[in-house]
């Protein structure tokens, strides 16, 4: 994996850094590691308050070694081309050319002696010290940087490595440019590193861990984590404690975890992260900008296929010639879809569907932020879901299907049982509902052909579990849609997503082949809510929300339409009142048509309060639904006096 680095220039050892594509000024070495320049030679040299770049190329020279002849410490990396300029050095001659101690370059040395890439040339008299060759030379590849106009900057940082980003529009095809700079190293660094890491792997055993187990994973992590850091505070003593960090940090990405790529997944403007394959750059879907490529490639198809193998390993599942595809999660719960050669006549490639950190809440989707519905769409919602009744998700692909389920869940009181279904872990329930939530995967057959478990094996399992609420991620055969609705009819409140980009093509979808279902099963469905994406602009609306009716015959259904958003304006009108729902709550409540009216007027005051104060984390939704459901009349009266509710119920840092 490749991106941006400082280039060294020869006869000066001075830098270019591409930073935002606008290369900076040529700055010698330690303007640029931070050394200060100004201490004589054979003093310590000290960081500068203010750094001049976050960046650093390479790993830093001993600490408490003497300036160079420049006046700077020399970088490992600049330390061998040195040697390959002179053919032969001695070590003392390189060490006091480089600005090291000749002790801490001959350890370095001797590592990399290890990887085939120096030699040391031991005189047979004690007097005279070793020569120091390359036996070895190493590239490194860096992309050139494109030109256009920086349009963003941000930055951000995962496992204390920092990483900035540039939007770049080109002015080729004026199209916006994803340019992740990170603290990256050269080749005879990443080759230090590297023995490194074989020492970290080498001293855990994972012979007795489960991978596939999430905690168990999680630990392991941690146990990197830790290793990572010893080999590097042992080998390079008196480090900087943020360079020692953020370089354990680089080793546990490329050690445990997807490399670059757990920059780029930490990035929370990114909803997609994908490699077509080798020959092409990695490319990103971000939540302003769409599609966009990046300064990421891929060193060749074999990483492809390794990174899509240690994913499948930590899934109990296995990606081969034989077994070309795989559809699993990360840790993270990032959806991960990969394919090896010829399946992909371009080579292999990796999807990863990146979800939210901090899930969506109906606050948020009823925020100026998002305006994804409105406040009385939102009331009906949470009457529907507190009083029980099914309700069907449809939407195309990346519409927000999974995070309208997920927004929905948080209404359904804490005290009740639920059973989640799918092939991949997507639905993510707040904390507070985890006790008493079981979470159930598919599984993929092994190499025999032996041990599969389908969606249709887990709906007539989960029947047996007595769940108050069934949510399956998404219906497809007409087999699990047979269950589902049989699991309705047995008293069981069921929510599902379906692929569809209306009421009435979901109606189409359950009633016609493939899935055929009766109408007269199909009924027993009381919501549709419809979310649409918008490709041009990335916006995402509830296009429509609406309930199923039956007829003027038993064999025909209608839709009632509810609320529809209007492109033109980007408003939602109410089209009709809900006469089927309202039935269906005086039916199971006792409420009249006013009680049930008054009922979502006071929901809309409280939706809308909670977004004047910017209360709508998971958490901070489910204190909400847990004090509703216990004293309504509190949260009632907080809304109508719009009191503060992070003083009343609490406030959760994960807003913060």
């Amino acid at each position: 994996m490749v991106c941006f680095r400082p280039l060294v220039r020869k006869g000066g050892y001075t830098n270019k850094v591409p930073f935002g594509f606008l290369s900076m000024p040529e700055v010698p070495f330690a303007e640029i590691s931070g050394v200060n320049t100004d201490s004589k030679a054979g003093s310590s040299p000290t960081a500068p308050s203010e750094p001049r770049s976050p960046y650093t190329n390479t790993l830093p020279p001993s600490p408490g070694a003497p300036t160079s002849r420049m006046g700077a410490p020399l970088m490992i990396d600049d330390v061998i081309l040195l040697v390959i300029d002179r053919k032969e050095m001695s070590l003392d001659e390189l060490a006091k050319s480089a600005g090291w101690k000749t002790p801490h370059l001959e350890q370095i040395l001797k590592l990399l002696e290890n990887r085939g890439i120096v030699r040391l040339n031991y005189p047979a008299s004690l007097l005279q010290g070793p020569k120091v060759s390359v036996t070895r030379p190493l590239n490194d590849l860096i992309l050139p940087p494109p030109k256009g106009e920086v349009i963003e900057t941000y930055s951000f940082s995962t496992d204390n490595v920092p990483a900035s980003v540039n939007v770049v529009l080109l002015s080729e095809d004026n199209r916006p440019f994803y340019a992740l700079h990170v603290q990256t190293f050269g080749p005879y660094t990443q080759e230090i590193l590297e023995e490194l890491r074989e020492r970290v792997a080498s001293g855990i055993s994972i012979e007795s861990i489960d991978l596939a187990d999430v905690e168990q994973a999680k630990t392991l992590k941690q146990q990197f984590s830790i290793s990572a850091r010893e080999q590097l505070a042992n080998f390079f003593k008196g480090m900087n404690e943020d360079v020692l960090n953020s370089l354990a940090g680089h080793m546990l990405h490329t050690l445990y975890g997807l490399g670059e790529l757990e920059l780029m997944l930490a990035d929370n403007n990114l909803e997609e992260v994908a490699i077509n394959s080798a020959k092409t750059v990695v490319t990103v879907y971000h939540r302003k900008y769409g599609w966009m490529k990046t300064n990421l490639v891929m060193p060749n198809e074999e990483h492809i296929q390794n990174l899509a193998s240690q994913i499948a390993r930590k899934n109990g599942r296995e990606i081969t010639n034989l077994h070309p595809i795989l559809d699993a999660h990360l840790l993270s719960g990032d959806r991960v879809n990969a394919t090896l050669f010829p399946i992909s006549s371009g080579g292999n490639t990796l999807t990863i569907r990146r979800f939210a950190r901090i899930p969506w809440t109906m606050v948020d989707f009823i925020g100026k932020g998002q305006h994804t519905m409105t406040s009385e769409m939102g009331a009906w919602l949470w009457m529907a879901m507190q009083y029980e009744l099914s309700v069907m998700v449809a939407g195309s692909t990346a519409s927000g299907k999974t995070s309208a389920l997920n927004a929905l869940a948080a209404f359904i009181p804490s005290h009740q049982r639920i059973i989640t279904i799918e092939d991949v872990r997507e639905l993510n329930l707040p904390e507070y509902m985890k006790w008493n939530w079981v979470p159930l995967t598919t599984r993929n057959p092994n190499p025999e052909g032996a041990g599969e478990v389908g969606m249709l094996d887990l709906l007539v399992s989960s029947l047996r579990m007595r769940p108050d609420r069934l949510i399956v991620g998404e219906m497809r055969t007409r087999a699990e849609a047979e269950t589902l609705f049989e699991a309705v009819h047995t008293g069981h409140s069921v929510y599902a997503t379906i692929h569809a980009d209306s009421a009435r093509q979901v109606l189409r979808r359950l009633i016609e082949p493939p899935i055929s279902i009766p109408p007269l099963e199909v009924e027993s469905i009381d919501l549709i809510l419809v979310q649409y994406r918008d490709r041009k602009t990335n916006v995402r609306r509830t296009y429509e929300i609406a309930e199923v009716e039956a007829g003027t015959s038993g064999e025909q259904l209608t839709v009632n339409d509810i609320f529809r958003w209007t492109a033109r304006g980007d408003t939602f009108e109410k089209l009709s009142e809900p006469t089927r729902l309202i039935q269906k709550l005086n039916l199971h409540t006792g409420m009249t048509e006013r009680e049930i009216q008054e009922e979502v007027l006071d929901r809309i005051a409280i939706l809308e309060w909670m977004v004047s104060h910017d209360y709508g984390s998971m958490s901070q939704v489910g204190k909400i639904m847990r004090e509703f459901y216990a004293n309504p009349k509190k949260v009632k009266n907080a809304a109508q006096q719009d009191a503060n509710p992070h003083v009343l119920f609490g406030t959760n840092p994960e807003r913060e």
